[in-house]
């Protein structure tokens, strides 16, 4: 898939004129030559020089000693050439990037191996099943390992959770994009509904004890109270708190997990939908090796992290780069710098401020010049920056 109005064409050698052969060429290649294609990007904004690449390159004349490019490649000079540079050595950028896995896949992910935290029937699982609904789905013991499974080609895909409409984000997610050299190229919304799940036979009020991932039993706290489980038991995730107790068959704890995991692990359904907030979603986030060709035809996200110098108006300065080109700003997330834990002023060494990164989501495509302008301008006095993917909205029901 090539990126929206943009051509590309071959750069053969220039061949040496023949010996013998006419200076002028015939008429029929002149009347040939008038039908040359022209590569130009129909997006392209060259006026504004805080774009961080070029989108259409210059383009060859015969006044530049060097005639129109055809279908067949560039035509043979009308005259000796002197000092001619091309385009392509001056500035790499605007070549189209070579298209990859990540932009050819079948969208039902057939065949794809898709890594996420967790055991089987874990809410994750079920979201790399909505991304990808016939992919084979790869369970990881811990986030890291899933970072690790896509980077070292154990599976294709990763399907995280970055963020959830109760629990706020994910932190450890975060630190680990910066970790690993992953691109996200899609993202993907789950209706969470936890489930109350015992062993056959036990009655809710045999519980004594709920046991799940600590951000589930945040979202029950308060059904739980009033069920009359008091105590709770954190665990690394949903599905693994049912596995747990299914296998030690406990009739006095019960788990919170999907009502597939019931169905997984041979357990009972004793109560649905018990999150206190009944409008709990988790905005999941997908990961591969190769970043993805944005487009302009669809609404797009780009994600980016970046951090500042320290001074008064810095942060105002960056976010003001977005708002003068009416970029609209979804999401946007500080975190400890973690080389840079600690900044020591100038003016006092007993004082130390922590150097902040910022994750920020934009509803922008970077096909967009719009975008590539904004992030030009943000790099001028940014002192580190960082795109972490460009990719379709999820505009689909939770």
């Amino acid at each position: 898939m090539a990126p929206t109005g943009t051509a590309c064409f071959r750069l053969p050698s220039l061949p040496a004129r023949a010996r013998g052969r006419p200076a002028n060429p015939p008429p029929t290649a002149s009347l040939h030559r008038r039908h040359s294609l022209r590569c130009s990007a129909a997006n392209g904004d060259s006026s504004n020089p805080n774009s961080i690449s070029s989108t259409s390159p210059p383009r060859g004349t015969v006044a530049d000693g060097v005639e129109s490019v055809d279908v067949n490649g560039l035509r043979r000079p009308s005259a000796p050439l002197s000092g001619l540079t091309v385009p392509g050595a001056r500035d790499p950028h605007w070549l189209p990037r070579p298209l990859t896995s990540a932009d050819v896949m079948e969208a039902n992910g057939k065949g794809l191996k898709v890594a996420y935290q967790g055991c089987p029937g874990a809410y994750s699982e079920a979201a790399a099943k909505k991304a990808y609904p016939n992919c084979e789905t790869v369970p990881c013991e811990h986030f890291d390992t899933a970072f690790q499974a896509v980077q070292n080609w154990v599976a294709d895909r990763a399907v995280l959770p970055l963020e959830n409409s109760l629990g706020g984000s994910i932190h450890r997610n975060y630190d680990l994009l910066l970790r690993h050299s992953l691109h996200i190229v899609g993202e993907v919304r789950l209706a969470v509904r936890h489930c109350l799940l015992a062993n056959p036979g036990v009655k809710i009020e045999n519980l004594k004890s709920a046991m799940s991932h600590p951000q589930a039993l945040a979202q029950c706290e308060h059904t739980l109270t009033e069920l009359g489980i008091e105590h709770r038991e954190a665990v690394d995730d949903t599905a693994g708190a049912a596995k747990f107790v299914a296998e030690q068959m406990l009739q006095d704890t019960g788990a919170i997990a999907s009502s597939l995991a019931a169905k997984l692990y041979g357990l009972d359904v004793l109560a649905e939908n018990i999150q206190d907030d009944k409008d709990n979603v988790t905005r999941f986030m997908m990961l591969a090796r190769e970043p993805i060709i944005p487009r302009t035809d669809k609404p797009f996200k780009t994600s980016i992290v970046f951090s500042l110098e320290e001074g008064p108006g810095q942060l105002f300065k960056a976010l003001a780069v977005f708002a003068l080109r009416e970029i609209n700003l979804t999401k946007i997330e500080s975190r400890p710098h973690k080389e840079r834990p600690l900044r020591v002023s100038d003016d006092c060494l007993l004082n130390r401020n922590f150097d902040y990164l910022f994750y920020v989501d934009l509803e922008a495509s970077m096909a967009d010049p719009k975008t590539q302008n904004a992030l030009g301008n943000l790099k001028e006095f940014a002192t580190f920056l960082r795109v972490l993917g460009s990719y379709p909205t999820d505009v689909n029901e939770p």
